[in-house]
């Protein structure tokens, strides 16, 4: 029996995944991560913390499944997007790394659609500069740290900091690489005229590779330290969205992944490098070879739900809460919610938003209000699907669902309603973990690629249909909740100046 392993390092913690060669998870394993906010705005981490537990997270996951180092196979890798990790010509890091949720960095994001032109900056890499990228962090630390820009000599992105604790190699998945804005998109690669404009050295610029490529194998110290075996080969991986859409089966076009978080993600494979004429979809590489996506992100999703009944009920349980709901009609008899409980992405990329209950009347009740949250946050959701269907997807002919929200089979219903479209639930619970644990098993040859590892070990547990009915009301919903936003935009922001 072959085993595959997939390291996770996210924000919160590092986790290990060892699967067999059937795709069944036999261990789990992590450690958490401290996160360092030194000044407001700023998110830091240290990344040989990282590797500590790592290094923890493998051990544990290799007795729990009681095997050797030697029965795994290949090794997956995939962890938090955009984080800037700077290290010197010796390997050794220079400073913290900079997360993907540091906001310091919104002066630098200027300065890049100066120099190169916002829109020529959009249909080369696909995206508009924003602060969670890691080209305007390394802009920021030239412009604020000159002293530690002058000693890097290599960029890498979090797990492959990892990778490089591993295998000795500087690389990087192509997935990933685009998340740093530095990519064009079209070419795979990276972007000698951004780069260049930018005044970023190529040469710090790590080779990059397929999800299922061979960037190294594991070293004498990586395999003393972590129990692994010397000369077990490690492959790209990717970033944790496109790790996580392998782990969903969201691998060829049409099919879509919804992850229902506190902030809600939305997955769209796509066969070429499309692009949103404005940037309001991130446009990356994807984890499977040859292939592309396209992500709309919403900041509060599920966190919507969580804060209102935190707020209004909290002495309520979920389960209670939502049960009242159900009695409510779709619209929640013209009752809206606007989620921008903490500003918005997209399709809106402004901080300043602002979250509202728009047409209460003394006929609502808190199951109207309830419902409203439902809905609003499905709405929000929507707006990522028509961004995706008019910037050139086609059909989407099914939505993969996971995260707390989906639980609800109410939530799923409304959704299925809103998003008009079959909505499924699937065997996979580990997200990126299992993901990087599948493109390693495919390198390893257990699968031939990664539609056939993805058919052959994620099978679907659940279905909900879209209703006729809720679908035509919904759609009369929907084209007012898409309007709100920009008539209640320069008031949000007149709120945000007072106190």
């Amino acid at each position: 029996m072959a085993y595959f392993l997939g390291i996770d390092t996210s924000t919160t913690s590092s986790k290990a995944l060892i699967i067999d060669e059937k795709g069944k998870v036999v261990s789990v394993a992590s450690a958490p991560h401290t996160l360092q906010t030194p000044h407001p705005l700023w998110s830091e981490q240290d990344p040989q913390e990282w590797w500590q537990a790592v290094s923890t997270s493998i051990k544990s996951a290799l007795e729990t499944a009681k095997i050797r180092g030697d029965q795994v196979s290949a090794i997956g890798l995939t962890g938090q997007m955009h984080g800037l990790v700077l290290m010197d010509e010796d390997g050794k890091v220079l400073r913290p790394a900079i997360l993907w949720n540091d906001q310091r960095t919104q002066s630098q994001c200027d300065k890049i659609h100066e120099k190169i032109g916002k829109e020529a900056f959009i249909q080369i890499t696909g995206n508009v500069a924003l602060t969670g990228f890691t080209a305007p962090k390394i802009l920021w630390v030239k412009e604020n740290e000159p002293e530690v820009f002058t000693k890097a000599k290599h960029v890498l992105l979090p797990k492959d900091y990892i990778r490089y604790k591993l295998t000795g190699n500087y690389a990087m998945d192509k997935a990933d690489g685009a998340g740093t804005v530095l990519f064009d998109l079209h070419a795979r690669d990276w972007s000698t005229e951004v780069l260049s404009a930018l005044e970023i050295p190529n040469a710090w610029m790590p080779r990059t590779f397929e999800g299922t490529e061979i960037t190294g194998v594991i070293n004498h110290e990586a395999a003393a330290l972590t129990g692994l075996k010397e000369g077990t080969p490690v492959v790209a991986g990717g970033g944790d969205q496109a790790a996580g859409a392998v782990g969903m089966g969201a691998v060829e076009p049409g099919v879509v992944s919804l992850t229902l978080g506190t902030s809600g993600v939305v997955f769209a494979t796509t066969p070429a490098a499309y692009i949103e004429p404005a940037g309001r979809l991130h446009a990356f590489c994807h984890a499977v070879p040859g292939m592309w996506h396209f992500m709309g992100v919403m900041l509060s999703a599920a966190g919507s739900l969580q804060w209102y009944r935190d707020t209004l009920a909290p002495k309520m349980d979920f389960d209670t809460l939502l049960k009242s709901a159900e009695n409510i009609p779709a619209g929640s008899e013209g009752l809206v919610f606007l989620p921008y409980l903490t500003g918005e992405r997209t399709p809106h990329p402004d901080p300043l938003a602002r979250g509202a209950f728009i047409g209460l009347t003394l006929r609502h009740t808190q199951a109207h209000m309830t419902r409203a949250v439902l809905e609003g946050v499905s709405f929000g959701l929507k707006d990522s699907f028509t961004l995706i269907k008019n910037a050139g997807l086609g059909k989407i002919t099914q939505v993969r669902a996971s995260g707390g929200g989906t639980k609800s089979a109410l939530w799923r219903q409304i959704l299925a309603s809103v998003l008009d479209v079959e909505l499924v639930t699937v065997n996979s619970a580990e997200g990126s973990a299992y993901g990087a644990a599948l493109l390693a098993g495919v390198a390893g040859g257990a699968w031939k690629d990664v539609p056939t590892a993805c058919n052959a070990c994620i099978k679907i547990t659940g279905s909900t249909s879209p209703d006729p009915e809720q679908v035509e009301i919904y759609n009369k919903v929907y084209s007012i909740y898409r309007d709100l936003y920009p008539v209640l935009k320069n008031k949000f922001a007149a709120l945000s100046e007072i106190n």
